[in-house]
């Protein structure tokens, strides 16, 4: 299961997100910057954010188990570890 929850805080976002595989729950703090909404998402509303986020855990856990995954991070950090994330979700 994935579950990611976003709000508001000044001009970026701050999210919080449950992984739970295998009966263990992961969480995660992720900060999403207007910049990272303007290059890799389809909008700039919760529901925008919320869905960024989520698919980009999807391809973060096709890649690695969730207790590989940084508990806190930006979300443009990830094309850091892997660079085709950039190719796969820019707009």
């Amino acid at each position: 299961m994935l579950d990611v929850r976003a709000e508001r805080k000044g001009d970026s976002w701050a999210c919080a997100v449950i992984v739970i595989t295998d009966g263990h729950e992961n969480r995660y703090d992720v900060v999403v910057r207007p910049a990272d909404l303007d290059r890799w998402a389809s909008g700039d509303d919760q529901e925008a954010v919320e869905d960024l986020v989520k698919r980009s855990f999807e391809f973060l856990l096709e890649r690695e188990p969730p207790g590989s995954i940084l508990k806190s991070f930006d979300l443009a950090v990830i094309q850091r570890y892997f660079p085709e994330y950039d190719r796969e979700f820019r707009r």
